[in-house]
């Protein structure tokens, strides 16, 4: 790759993250949530990924904490659905807002979002699922670029 496309590319990456964190962060007032936050973070994770190459990339993540993170972000959505099923009887009830007044008040204080419109668990959803995609998405790309790097390799072994 070229040396204009290595320096431009890192900056760029890093506004299109930041990009995707705000959206991930105002998902619950704005278009937008985790899912487009998470794809935006991954979009400029790939971005250097593929310009850099795997090896040279900005981004150094192993596979360990690439599964980690996505454990979390998994994990912590089911664990805001069971609250919301333990507490209320409705998987992912809204435990902050607390519609139907079936919440213990001190369980609706832990949720309650400090956002003028009470969002509840949503920025909390949006962030887990955020998250998920984010790793979904980059570990994609990184299974591809690996196997092309494998084959390369396989190709020199050969010659």
């Amino acid at each position: 790759m070229s040396t204009i496309l290595k320096i431009f590319v890192f900056p760029a990456a890093m506004v299109i993250m930041c990009l995707g964190v705000l959206t991930i962060l105002g998902g619950h007032i704005t278009p937008g949530g985790g899912f487009q936050g998470g794809s935006m973070i991954a979009a400029g994770f790939i971005f250097c990924l593929i310009v850099y190459g795997l090896k040279e990339s900005p981004f150094h993540l192993s596979h360990d904490f690439l599964a980690a993170i996505e454990s979390i972000g998994a994990l912590g959505f089911v664990l805001l659905g069971v609250a919301g099923l333990i507490f209320s009887g409705f998987y992912l009830y809204n435990l902050g807002v607390d519609l139907y007044g079936i919440i213990p008040t001190f369980l609706k204080n832990i949720f309650d979002y400090p956002d003028p419109i009470h969002a509840g668990i949503i920025p909390y959803l949006n962030f887990v699922v955020g998250l998920k995609v984010m790793v979904g998405l980059s570990a994609v790309v990184i299974t591809f670029l690996g196997f092309r790097e494998f084959e390369e390799n396989q190709e020199e072994a050969q010659e």
